[in-house]
């Protein structure tokens, strides 16, 4: 069974950056793509960004180019969220997924864990 470790959220002023972490283990098959997506109160789902664990390409959500970069270890077990610039309307909950499937494009996972806080104060 595919687990999800993830770290790294936390509280931090408008401008600050945080780093997410996240380690997949339990697998049999590597994941196909890993990546994060979030969610605000009261707000829909929203994909962040994805990264293919085969050649690493990447894509990320309009929201967040040019401020995130998702990255990933050689071992392709471990991977990171470079969090820049950081702005109030990036608080939210923050989900560590993993994708078997073809949609990583769509930012559709198979599993996820169950999120860490990142609060952004203006």
């Amino acid at each position: 069974q595919v687990q999800l470790v993830e770290s790294g959220g936390g509280s931090v002023q408008a401008g600050g950056s945080l780093r997410l972490s996240c380690e997949a283990s339990g697998y049999t098959y590597r994941p196909y793509c890993m990546g994060w997506f979030r969610q605000a109160p009261g707000k829909e789902r929203e994909g962040v960004a994805t990264i293919y664990t085969g050649g690493g390409s990447t894509i990320y959500a309009d929201s967040v180019k040019g401020r995130f970069t998702i990255s990933q270890d050689n071992a392709k077990t471990m991977v990171y969220l470079q969090m820049n610039s950081l702005k109030f309307e990036d608080t939210a909950m923050y989900y560590c997924a993993v994708g078997y499937g073809g949609r990583c494009g769509k930012f559709e996972y198979s599993y996820w864990d169950q999120g860490t806080q990142v609060t952004v104060s203006s």
